[in-house]
């Protein structure tokens, strides 16, 4: 994509929001304050968990809520997405609304005369450093563990295209969390199932200016990955609004080339 005109401020102004659980009985409950965005943010990134059950009619209502704001909108699907099987459908009605829905794949996108590339996969859970879920034993847990690593495999290289693109700030977009800072307040016996270590690894390997995810109903919003990038958990009942906004800095790098240093 050609980068639109310059903008004085060189900042990308991002609003996120995730675990907004839609269906009919909550049609228009978010347009007010969706149709503000274009006057504060530059995109809207949706973390999962957009319907309650996973069904068409709930779907229809999200796309209700955001078709034809003013900013692009980037989604990924969480597990309540994909709970009753229609996942595609869902997808389907989402794009058919305009919304870039993403599992394991990149979007660039023309923000303040440069470029902004959001990787997004749901991910899926299995634990963190040191207390986590192996590829050993059974099928059932081998196949549990490989989904969870081809889910950070496919953030990896979506994260990579996107840093090759030369792009000024570089999104990782989930619905599990990477890290455990960000579920702090949700009970440490669940945090094997609410996200997986290799996400954050993911992101570390291939560099990224921020990560954003939802899932965690009790967690917390702030945390970071062992190698400084932020991370956001911006699931609704965390954030207590209709979305969060972040502020990041524009860096432009060559393609290829090495990320800069974490920006605080």
């Amino acid at each position: 994509m050609t980068p639109g005109p310059a903008r004085k401020d060189a900042v990308v102004r991002v609003a996120a929001v995730g675990d907004i659980h839609l269906s009919p009985d909550c049609s228009g409950l978010l347009r007010p304050a969706f149709e503000t965005l274009p006057l504060c943010a530059d995109l809207l990134l949706l973390a999962g968990d957009l319907t309650r059950h996973g069904v068409v009619p709930e779907a229809k209502v999200v796309a209700g809520e955001v078709r034809g704001l003013g900013v692009p909108v980037v989604a990924v699907l969480g597990n309540h997405d994909y709970h009753s099987g229609r996942e595609a459908d869902i997808t389907r009605v989402l794009t058919d609304a305009g919304v870039t829905v993403l599992e394991g794949e990149q979007v660039v996108l023309p923000v303040a005369g440069d470029k902004v590339g959001v990787a997004g996969v749901k991910g899926f859970c299995g634990g963190f450093a040191g207390r986590s879920a192996g590829e050993f034993g059974e099928r059932e847990m081998k196949d549990f563990v490989r989904t969870a690593r081809r889910a950070a495999e496919g953030l990896h290289r979506a994260l990579a295209e996107v840093s090759a693109d030369g792009c000024g700030v570089r999104i990782a977009l989930t619905h599990f969390a990477p890290v455990p800072d960000t579920l702090a307040g949700e009970p440490v016996e669940i945090y094997p199932f609410l996200g997986s270590y290799l996400l954050a690894e993911a992101i570390d390997g291939a560099g990224a200016d921020l990560a954003v995810h939802g899932h965690a109903h009790l967690g917390t919003e702030h945390g970071m990955t062992a190698g400084g990038i932020r991370v956001r958990n911006v699931a609704q009942p965390v954030i207590g609004k209709a979305f969060a906004l972040y502020h990041l800095p524009l860096a432009a790098r060559p393609p290829g080339g090495a990320p800069p240093a974490h920006r605080t």
